[in-house]
């Protein structure tokens, strides 16, 4: 690993210098794969070794100058304290060291819409390196962790190649979401590239299958979330930490409200024309709603007080909720 001066990044958070670079696969390897090629058959395998030596193998390596102020994350995400605590024990270890950030892989359990996808898009924020996210659910190919072998028809590289080999990052945060939904086909296990993925020391010479040259996925931060435990294998399973996402409190899911509206009264110039706070009758009915479900119920009623020439949202200005639409449940 080659350690640089390089220009900072500016986190939302805190300055994030880039500590180093570092390799994700080797050229020779590459070079000798394309000599290799027959003179007409493979395209697709051969543009995407001519696209990997034009890249280059190198990819900035990133990691908190030190630990992080992250006082906002638990205020906005306050039922993920737990999965917040972690990786700061992570980013603690990372410091006056040459070492990168090494992140065990988190499971985040919880009843869909509670927040889980949208922690992970923070957590790349606040490390300040990019994020992939794979969605199980609608998987239309066992391969798409993988990649398929060039041989089928159609096939190309996984994601984890695509996020390593096209991204900026050796370290990205890879969202794998809803990793209970996977469905594979007898003949092919879709969470089969896990197995050795989630592992730091095989993860480092991960063999995309499309590619077949080693890739160095050892950096990865990878997070998952599910709703059900039981419909993902033990072994993966005992790859990871696993924390249970709780709904929040009624006082918390009114702080979630809370901070949504400010947020996006801050990012829009019309914001300027709404009250810097929301009503406390909004928060209330806003609270009811699952985090996943608050942005758009907020945007509605922006939009539908704007028409009315107000200053502030109404309760009858948020959409009316279906009769089967589910609220959230609060902790006592």
């Amino acid at each position: 690993m080659e350690a640089r001066s390089l220009v900072p990044h500016q986190s939302s958070t805190f300055t994030l210098p880039v500590a180093n670079v570092r390799s994700v696969f080797r050229p020779h390897e590459v070079e000798r794969k394309l000599a290799k090629l027959p003179g007409r058959d493979h395209e697709a395998l051969r543009t995407t070794y001519e696209r990997m030596l034009e890249r280059g193998p190198e990819r900035f390596q990133v990691k908190p100058s030190g630990l992080p102020e992250m006082a906002a994350l638990y205020e906005q995400l306050p039922n993920f304290a737990d999965a917040l605590d972690d990786l700061k024990r992570h980013v603690a270890l990372s410091q006056d060291s040459g070492d990168g950030l090494e992140v065990t892989p988190m499971l985040l359990l919880g009843p869909p819409g509670i927040g889980k996808t949208h922690f992970a898009r923070k957590l790349a924020d606040l490390l300040g390196t990019g994020m992939c996210l794979v969605p199980m659910s609608s998987m239309t190919a066992g391969w798409l962790l993988s990649g398929a072998s060039s041989q089928w028809k159609g096939a190309r590289p996984g994601k984890v190649f695509e996020a390593l080999v096209d991204g900026q990052y050796a370290n990205p945060v890879i969202v794998v979401d809803e990793i209970d939904k996977a469905a594979g086909e007898a003949q092919y296990d879709p969470l089969g590239a896990l197995y050795s993925l989630l592992e730091h020391d095989t993860a480092g010479s991960f063999m995309d299958e499309f590619a077949e040259v080693s890739i160095d996925a050892s950096q990865v931060i990878w997070i998952m979330t599910a709703n059900d435990e039981r419909a993902i294998p033990e072994p993966i399973l005992n790859r990871m930490n696993v924390f249970q996402i709780d709904a929040p409190t009624l006082e918390a899911a009114r702080q979630i409200a809370r901070n949504l509206y400010r947020s996006i009264r801050a990012e829009h110039g019309w914001g300027a024309r709404f009250a810097p706070e929301p009503s406390a009758d909004l928060l209330d009915q806003l609270a009811e709603l699952a985090p996943r479900d608050m942005r758009r119920a907020l945007m509605t009623g922006f939009g539908n007080a704007r028409l009315e020439q107000r200053d502030e949202i109404g309760l009858d200005d948020l959409p009316k909720q279906a009769g089967g639409k589910t609220k959230l449940g609060f902790l006592q």
